[in-house]
C-alpha cells in the first residue's frame, strides 16, 4: 500500500476547474516530483492534497481516505505543507516560527533536540535565531518554512517551489538540505518545482502537468533522457 495515493483527482476554485483526472502514488521514503509551466495546475495538486481546494476522485493517506477533510486534520495526520511564497510568520522570531511548527508536541526536550536539528540543517537560522522572520533574507525565510514544516515530525512533505526567487548558489544549498533531510529522516516528499535540475537531484520519479493533466510521468532517469523533457526543464 501506497503512502499517499490520488486517483483521478480533480480540482477546482469556484466553478473554474484547475486538475483533470491527476492519478500518482508516492512510497513510504520516497520523493516524487511535479514538473509543469506556470498554470499547469502543480501548486494546486498540492492545495488539493491538503485539503485547501474542492477535490473530486479519490485521496488516500496511509490507507485512509482524506479527500474532503479539512486542512487541520490532514496536518494532524503527518503532512506538512510548504507553500510557494514561504509563509513565514514576519513578526515572530526564529525561534518562535520553529516552535510554531512543533504545535502537536508537548515534551519540551523534544521540541528543543528538534529545533537543534533544523538549526544543524540550515546553519545560517543559528546566528538569526532571535530575529524576527520578516528581515531574513529570501533563502532563510525559505530555510525556515521548511524548517517549521520539519518540526511538525511528518511523514509527508509537500514542497512548494522551494528555489523561487532565490540566487542560485542558494537554491543549490537549500535543495542539498532537502537531500540531506530524505536520507537522514527517511520523510516522504512531493516537491513541485520549475527548476527540474534541482528537482531531480532529490526525486525518485516524477509527473509532468500540462493544462491541468498529467502528459508525462515516470522514473527520473526515464524523463531526463526525454528529448521534450530535456528541452522544456533542462535546457538541452
Amino acid at each position: 500500500m501506497s503512502l499517499l495515493e490520488l486517483d483521478n483527482v480533480g480540482a477546482s476554485y469556484g466553478a473554474a476547474p484547475v486538475l483533470h483526472g491527476v492519478s500518482f502514488s508516492v512510497e513510504e521514503n520516497d520523493a516524487a516530483g511535479i514538473l509543469g509551466a506556470n498554470g499547469a495546475g502543480k501548486s494546486t495538486t498540492l492545495r488539493a492534497i491538503s485539503g485547501m481546494v474542492t477535490t473530486t476522485g479519490s485521496i488516500r493517506f496511509d490507507g485512509r481516505d482524506i479527500t474532503g477533510m479539512r486542512p487541520d486534520k490532514i496536518a494532524r495526520l503527518g503532512i506538512a505543507h510548504v507553500p510557494e511564497g514561504r509563509g513565514t510568520l514576519g513578526d515572530l522570531s526564529v525561534r518562535d516560527n520553529l516552535r510554531v511548527g512543533a504545535f502537536q508536541q508537548r515534551d519540551r526536550k523534544t521540541v528543543a533536540d528538534d529545533i537543534e536539528y533544523c538549526l544543524d540543517l540550515f546553519p545560517n537560522l543559528r546566528a538569526r535565531i532571535g530575529s524576527n522572520a520578516s528581515t531574513l533574507s529570501g533563502g532563510e525565510q525559505q530555510m525556515l518554512a521548511i524548517a517549521r514544516g520539519i518540526m511538525a515530525k511528518p511523514r509527508l512533505i509537500l514542497l512548494d517551489e522551494a528555489s523561487l526567487g532565490l540566487a542560485p548558489s542558494t537554491a543549490q544549498n537549500v535543495y542539498a538540505t532537502i537531500g540531506r533531510l530524505r536520507s537522514e529522516a527517511g520523510v516522504s516528499m512531493v516537491i513541485v518545482e520549475q527548476n527540474a535540475a534541482l528537482a531531480f537531484r532529490v526525486v525518485d520519479h516524477a509527473i509532468v502537468l500540462e493544462t491541468g493533466r498529467i502528459s508525462l510521468q515516470g522514473p527520473r532517469e526515464k524523463l531526463m533522457g526525454m528529448d521534450e523533457v530535456r528541452r522544456a526543464y533542462l535546457g538541452g
